[in-house]
Order: C-alpha cells, then structure tokens, then sequence
C-alpha cells in the first residue's frame, strides 16, 4: 500500500508518462485498499488508473507558476535528509 503520492508539478524536465501512471496506480490502490484487485474488479481497477492518468496528465498541463522548476535531484536528496531525520538512517 502506498503511504504517498509524490509531487509531479513544476519539475524539469516535466513528469513522464510513466510517473503519472505510476502515481494513479498509487491514488486507486489507496483509495480502494486493494494492493491488487481480484478479477472480479480488475478491469474496473485499471480503468480506473488510465482514467486518473489521463486527467492528472491534462491538469498537470494546464496549471500555471510564476516560481522557477525544481531540480529533481535537488529534491530527491532533501527528501533523503528528512527521511534521515525521521527514521535515523
């Protein structure tokens, strides 16, 4: 189960298309509470995905900033710092 879903506005270069999906699968798995659905709900899990996909790739599109993109790296070591932090590492 996921425990979050990971920033993907105002980032160079932009999210990809797998980011986006792999943050969909984490939004329907959270909010389902299924890690992998039965084949009951299987197609109507992974609809589910490419629907949530597909909007949050046009809503990533649309929004605006005046603040400059953020270095991927750069966040991914102060993530790194505040995961120190917390769990001791």
């Amino acid at each position: 189960m996921c425990r979050n879903i990971k920033t993907l506005f105002n980032f160079e270069p932009p999210a990809a298309e797998e980011e986006v999906k792999a943050a969909s699968l984490q939004y329907v798995r959270k909010i389902t509470g299924f890690n992998k659905p039965s084949g009951a709900n299987e197609a109507a899990f992974h609809s589910a995905v490419e629907d949530i996909a597909r909007i949050s790739e046009r809503l990533l599109a649309s929004l605006e900033t005046a603040a400059p993109p953020k270095d991927r790296e750069e966040e991914a070591a102060k993530a790194k710092a505040r995961s120190a932090l917390r769990f001791g590492g």
